[in-house]
């Protein structure tokens, strides 16, 4: 079983409107008196002093006050298959996933420091300074607000399965030790892989089951439930109770984020990096207010650091989800999920050095195999692409 994103050949953004005028357009030198339909491609060529009535308008604030002509943009009777573009250096996308790393990492950290605020409470925050800071940045990029026709529904789902996972991420650190919490976090890998299996119909190897397994043992090393490990269980950092809620919610989140990987990537470069993460905080900081409500938890900060984390938290989770999206967009989901191995290393060095807490050797063995599951569930993708694709080629 591998895992595999399918962007389809599907038109990615439709627009609403009568059919534009297409004229013939030459490409190269000198011309080859070929169409634009036989290139693959048309081109538009709008009419000087006419307005076009019929024109394909797309709805962002701008056209709020005046329609805005689009050039180029598919639509049902003339579908442009939108090619992905090589990124002019090849570890871009890796580099992106590093830094998207190294930025939860201080995120989960902040997270951590603050007392005396629900983690729900915290994840409405963020998402709010979050929603603040990109909206003008939509506003500014003239995008389409409501996102790319027949990708809507995508686009709400990777909000609110963001959101979710974000929200149980943030409760199981405050439940149980840092590296604990991202370790089983990081399980997310080997749950892309069952869903591939699941919903895009895709082959099962016999590694995968061994990978998945190991990947479990490595949660359940890690979690220490009583029946396996008896009623003295040290090395927790807090009550048992607490650790096994936190245990779930970590688990719960590592679906979440599974399922959202799986949609970033299949919308693709067709939805812009900075609406996906606008429709993330949206849908974020209407759940979180719900959710706080509900329970009645609602607490002001303290003020001085808890305040400036709580900003720093907002400001870090933008620029983790910019560097994670971007390197969905440009780089396979396999050599990502690669990269993102560095995340349990950063969490084990955080809280050693910033919680004063040494890992047992529970954690160390547990985040060895989680690490060596999803590690192998990510080469073995990555070998299997880079050679269908020569196979291609040949």
């Amino acid at each position: 079983m591998s895992v595999h994103f399918v962007s389809g050949d599907e038109p990615l953004a439709l627009t609403v409107g009568a059919e534009p005028r297409v004229e013939r357009a030459e490409v190269g030198q000198g011309g080859s008196g070929e169409s634009p339909a036989s290139r693959g491609y048309t081109a538009m060529m709008p009419e000087t002093g006419q307005q076009r009535g019929a024109a394909n308008t797309r709805f962002n604030l701008a056209s709020c006050c005046r329609p805005e002509k689009v050039a180029n943009v598919p639509n049902e009777e003339n579908p442009l298959p939108v090619a992905e573009k090589k990124p002019k250096w090849v570890g871009l996308g890796l580099c992106y996933a590093l830094f998207s790393c190294l930025f939860f990492s201080a995120l989960s950290l902040l997270v951590k420091k603050i007392e005396g605020i629900h983690s729900l409470e915290i994840s409405g925050i963020r998402c709010l300074f979050q929603w603040l800071f990109t909206f003008p940045i939509i506003i500014y990029k003239d995008v389409d607000i409501r996102g790319p026709k027949g990708l809507r529904v995508l686009l709400f789902l990777r909000g609110f399965l963001g959101a979710t996972a974000m929200m149980l991420l943030f409760y199981a650190i405050q439940q149980m030790p840092l590296a604990d919490a991202t370790v089983i976090m990081f399980s997310n890998t080997v749950f892309v892989s069952i869903f591939a299996w699941i919903f895009l119909k895709e082959k099962c190897t016999l590694l995968d089951p061994i990978f998945i397994v190991l990947t479990l043992v490595g949660v359940v090393l890690i979690a220490r439930p009583r029946f396996l490990f008896g009623a003295h269980i040290a090395g927790l950092g807090g009550d048992y109770k607490s650790h096994i809620k936190g245990t779930a919610a970590a688990f719960g989140s590592a679906i979440c984020a599974a399922i959202t990987l799986i949609v970033i990537r299949k919308m693709g470069k067709a939805v812009h990096y900075f609406l996906s993460i606008w429709y993330y905080s949206s849908v974020g900081t209407i759940l979180s207010v719900c959710a706080v409500s509900v329970i009645q938890e609602w607490n002001l900060p303290f003020c001085g650091k808890d305040r400036a984390f709580l900003i720093l938290i907002s400001l870090l989770g933008i620029g983790g989800q910019a560097f994670l999206t971007k390197a969905l967009q440009i780089e396979k989901a396999a050599p990502v999920a690669l990269m993102k191995t560095m995340e349990v290393v950063l969490a084990f060095i955080f809280q050693y050095f910033f919680l004063n807490r040494s890992p047992t050797w529970w954690s160390l063995g547990g985040a060895l195999c989680v690490t060596c599951g999803t590690s192998g569930v990510a080469v073995q993708k990555w070998y299997t692409s880079t050679r269908k694709a020569k196979t291609n080629q040949n």
